[in-house]
């Protein structure tokens, strides 16, 4: 029997080939965001601990209290311009799972959801599964990848009702402003519009850039469910521990939808996660990840690979390669890990129609020894 298909995006995704490629030809592989340095010491201690101790049965549906008690008080800490209460943080088994339920919480079949290109690949699929209509806004490629508001604006209609955005943009490394968040409230206005933002690289930000959660966004409260993942903020995208932080009436709609579909994260790593919080003197990953960033882009000097703007924040950074070959960026991407042993995305991974141009994305989320013998590498082309 025939399966219909649920949604109009491959089978099988650029990230999980090229790294399948990485692992067959030996190659460094800079290509999807998978860190390649230890866990903190504490935080592997803490996980044992945990499963000693006991905490090895289901968790609250919410996410256990005292993990959410603790991203409440950092978030606390860290934005002293609003308030985040334990009450609105759902823990998830993910980000990408976070996104799909909000929604799976916000929209009906025939919804018009508007997401900007380009886009990490998990939300069309959502969006299509959920009976949703991705509406494409494409950022300016000519332009630092800018948004253009007007576009935004004409694109909606009667059938709107939410919008996706990405603050760090992966893969652009682009950070929103308060600028952009004021924008967005002004064109959404007082319709019935949902902000679906997917902040996931909240904690890596680099030089003078400045993360804006967007629950704590005055104009567009009650309207925003944002999306964060303990993986992006200890390099421990294994564990797949994310939450979302909405308020209250939102927060009851997802919970009602999660409660019939993971219901609840694995407790040993809710524990470990809570007690971790609560260490001090924990150094941030940006400081680490910008001296990455940094030794990257200043190996790669020498190289024929024109620097795109310079990434504020996740662990990514574009890089244009039509001074090295004129081959379609995905071919050039299978190439280039073939032949020359390094492991990249190409950019059009993150476009339903590509548009053509010859980028392509690296992470510097890897020990300086790959990063060394990866940009070496790039330079000899």
């Amino acid at each position: 029997m025939a399966l219909a298909p649920k949604h109009s995006a491959a089978a099988l995704n650029i990230f999980t080939t090229m790294s399948s490629l990485a692992r067959k030809e030996n190659a460094y592989n800079l290509s999807q965001g998978l860190p390649d340095f230890p866990v903190f010491p504490a935080l592997s201690d803490l996980l044992k601990a945990a499963t000693v101790e006991g905490y090895n049965q289901y968790a609250p549906m919410p996410g256990l209290s005292e993990l959410r008690e603790n991203i409440a008080a950092g978030f606390n800490k860290r934005y002293t311009s609003g308030s985040c209460s334990p009450d609105t943080i759902t823990i998830t088994p993910g980000a990408t799972y976070g996104i799909f339920t909000a929604l799976t919480t916000v929209i009906s079949k025939g919804d018009e959801v508007i997401y900007l290109e380009p886009a990490f690949d998990c939300y069309v699929p959502a969006i299509e599964i959920n009976g949703g209509v991705p509406v494409c806004i494409r950022l300016d490629e000519q332009k630092d990848f800018e948004i253009d508001w007007q576009q935004i604006r004409d694109a909606i209609t009667g059938k709107t009702r939410a919008i996706i955005i990405n603050t760090p943009h992966n893969p652009t490394g682009r950070v929103w402003t308060q600028a952009d968040w004021d924008q967005l409230a002004s064109v959404i206005g007082q319709r019935e519009i949902y902000v679906i933002s997917d902040e996931v690289y909240d904690s890596i930000v680099y030089d003078e850039a400045q993360h804006l959660p967007g629950f704590l966004q005055k104009e567009l409260e009650g309207r925003v469910l944002s999306v964060y993942s303990f993986g992006k903020m200890y390099h421990i995208t294994g564990w797949k521990v994310g939450f979302v932080i909405a308020a209250p009436a939102l927060t009851a709609a997802f919970r009602s939808i999660h409660q019939y579909l993971g219901f609840s994260v694995n407790t040993p790593a809710q524990y470990a996660l809570a007690k971790y919080l609560l260490l001090p003197d924990q150094e941030p990953a940006s400081v680490m990840l910008q001296a990455k960033r940094n030794l990257l882009v200043s190996r790669m000097q020498s190289s024929k690979f024109r620097l795109n703007a310079l990434s504020e924040g996740t662990y990514f950074q574009l890089f244009d390669y039509s001074a090295v070959s004129d081959m379609e960026d995905v071919v050039f991407a299978r190439w280039l890990a073939m032949e020359h042993k390094v492991a990249t995305i190409p950019l059009s991974a993150f476009y339903r129609i590509p548009p053509g141009i010859k980028q392509v994305r690296l992470s510097f989320a890897k020990n300086d020894e790959t990063l060394e013998a990866a940009a070496a590498i790039l330079c000899s082309l």
